[in-house]
């Protein structure tokens, strides 16, 4: 198998790291960005010109062109594009400021957009190419607490499935990764929280005994990374895959309970219809 060139963003911690560390040990090839590279400093010393880090912050669009083609122009091509940066903000829907939302969406969802525009055009060129998205399994099941997470989430869940639509005549493959709960920093340093409201206290104080009660064994990042690698080195990979034991649980009952409440109201559903047109 020849060793692919890789772009992953959010390179300094997490699943950005892992999947960095996994790539150059097999003998692949990173650019590799995070808002600070110094955190790469152990990987550039151990695997030299194979890594190529960049500073990026991926909310500056313009930035975001310049990186992907300062990695296309470094390595002649890119054959797997990661759009993993991303953080998780805490905060009931009331609580959210405009830059709590904004910031949010400017990260988890815009960053991902601008960096798949600019990365397109030379993949189309190839004729090839693998677009990963970060997703979770909060980008199609949501909980109380981080709406405005979910929001960005399910943006770009949908942005992806149409873009796979629009991508597949050129040899481009998008799949969504939907993790569940892992030991990362998603929300630890790395997270943003709101403004607590008084009124929601016994609201909060119920949703963090009920996500106590769960205790779900986290997943490890570590693991992950050959979790990725079987993804991008798979001929017909998935448009969605859900990393970790729980996901499938949590879908299978929301997508069950949704699929009931449809049927449920679909009386409802064809008055809107209408009646036939006669004629």
């Amino acid at each position: 198998m020849s060793s692919k060139i890789w772009f992953i963003t959010g390179t300094s911690r997490g699943f950005g790291r892992e999947w960095t560390a996994a790539a150059l040990e097999r003998g692949d090839k990173v650019a590799a960005t995070a808002r600070n590279t110094d955190s790469l400093d152990d990987l550039v010393q151990k695997y030299g010109d194979a890594l190529l880090p960049i500073t990026l912050d991926v909310t500056d669009r313009d930035a975001d062109f310049a990186a992907v083609k300062q990695a296309h122009d470094h390595f002649g091509r890119l054959d797997v594009v990661v759009n993993n940066a991303g953080y998780g903000h805490f905060g009931l829907v009331e609580e959210l400021s405009e830059s709590d939302a904004r910031n949010q969406l400017e990260t988890n969802l815009f960053g991902a957009l601008w960096v798949t525009q600019a990365a397109l055009p030379y993949l189309r060129e190839q004729g090839s190419g693998h677009i990963i998205q970060v997703s979770s399994i909060g980008g199609i099941s949501a909980f109380p607490l981080v709406g405005i997470y979910h929001a960005s989430k399910w943006a770009l869940e949908g942005l992806s499935q149409s873009l796979a639509q629009e991508v597949a005549d050129f040899g481009i493959k998008v799949t969504l990764v939907e993790p569940g709960g892992f030991s990362t920093d998603w929300s630890g340093d790395s997270a943003k929280r709101s403004e607590q409201l008084a009124a929601y206290d016994d609201v909060r104080a119920r949703i963090m005994e009920q996500r106590a009660s769960r205790n779900a064994e986290p997943g490890d990042p570590a693991a992950s990374a050959e979790a990725i690698l079987q993804i991008v080195d798979a001929e017909e990979p998935p448009l969605r895959v859900f990393f970790g034991a729980g996901p499938l649980g949590i879908a299978t009952a929301d997508y069950e309970s949704r699929l009931k409440t449809w049927n449920d109201w679909q009386h409802v559903a064809l008055v809107a219809q209408g009646s036939p047109r006669q004629g």
